[in-house]
């Protein structure tokens, strides 16, 4: 018995100076293993006589019992020691500020806001929206559209050609939208009442040209379409783009080889101060071209110019956005930077609408 009350003496000993779980754990299997110390003692009662298994029995068991509650007791300390440990090295700080989802953190590009915007004026006007291929053939990217063969739009300083075929024709990256009209006016009949938005290619960089930016065309076609039409989809355009209530216009004289007449467009605007305002003042900022188009680009598309007429207009989409945002240099545009796209991007639900207002 003597050596029993010793033998729980230790065990008790070991199990109060165990430092965490891992070391009660050795502590517990060392007493209670399969080959521990107290289960060593129970093994040996079947070979004691009936009246020392008297004795023995319940002194065994009872040790046994005590150890495995001494060491619940230490455990259930020690993962509340834990516990408190964890509570006071892993405190969250409330005070910091809540880190922005993907959705509040993501920016829209100024370019894909305002297509988005161009949509939803034109889309009020009942046009729809067309597209076509980045890479064109000289049909339709020039000879469909009246452009003589030494015009020097066709020069390679001007346009990206591809490697020269088997048959001596290269294909090139489109230098307008304007392909886009002669494949809808060849495959559907009027009338036709389409903008087309999309990037386009030009050998050219500089603070205002980038070797790839994006235009976006309209393009009317019925039996009676005519150079009145065309001022108010224009107009209407101006107030709506650059939301103000009213806007001056002037066309002036000029030449493309794909209308007839032709006219740039200027919008009277105010440069006293040091923000461009449009729709003020008596200054006037050249703003796009438009005209009738001509017959031969009706004829290059089957349609009989002495039936159907139509008008035509393109300007481009970076460069009024550097007006309607005040954005100084479109190279930054195409730059990557996302310091500059979180200055000047949109929120990811800040969708244009006519009725909740296009611009932020």
């Amino acid at each position: 018995m003597a050596d029993i009350a010793r033998l729980e003496s230790e065990i008790l000993r070991q199990v109060a100076g165990a430092v965490d779980e891992a070391a009660l754990e050795a502590v517990r299997i060392a007493a209670l293993g399969r080959k521990g110390s107290v289960s060593e003692l129970l093994k040996r009662l079947g070979s004691m006589s009936p009246d020392e298994r008297r004795v023995m029995g319940p002194a065994i068991n009872g040790l046994k019992d005590r150890v495995g509650e001494a060491i619940a007791v230490r455990r259930a300390a020690l993962k509340a020691a834990e516990l408190e440990r964890r509570l006071k090295t892993e405190r969250v700080d409330v005070t910091l500020p809540v880190r922005e989802s993907a959705l509040e953190a993501g920016r829209i590009h100024p370019v894909s806001q305002v297509m988005d915007e161009l949509t939803a004026i034109f889309a009020d006007m009942g046009f729809s929206i067309a597209e076509g291929p980045h890479i064109e053939d000289d049909f339709h990217n020039f000879t469909a559209l009246n452009i003589p063969a030494d015009h020097p739009a066709r020069q390679e300083m001007d346009t990206f050609y591809f490697p020269e075929a088997p048959d001596g024709s290269r294909m090139l990256l489109r230098t307008h939208t304007s392909p886009v009209q002669i494949r809808t006016m060849m495959s559907q009949q009027p009338p036709i009442r389409i903008i087309v938005p999309g990037r386009v290619y030009r050998c050219d960089y500089d603070q205002t040209h980038t070797p790839m930016f994006h235009q976006v065309e309209g393009l009317v076609i019925d039996e009676s379409a005519h150079l009145g039409h065309l001022k108010w989809v224009l107009e209407e355009f101006c107030k709506a783009f650059f939301e103000i209530d009213d806007v001056k216009m002037r066309f002036r004289a000029s030449h493309f080889p794909f209308t007839e007449p032709s006219m740039e467009v200027d919008i009277n605007c105010d440069r006293s101060g040091k923000e461009l305002k449009i729709g003020e003042g008596s200054d006037w900022l050249e703003i796009l071209g438009c005209g009738m188009v001509h017959p031969n680009v009706l004829r290059h598309c089957g349609l009989d110019p002495a039936r159907f007429q139509g008008f035509a207009w393109g300007m481009g989409i970076d460069r009024i956005a550097m007006l309607k945002y005040g954005l100084p240099d479109l190279r930054a545009f195409f730059s990557a930077d996302l310091r500059w796209l979180k200055h000047y991007g949109f929120a990811a639900l800040d969708v244009p609408s006519l009725a909740g207002g296009l611009s932020r």
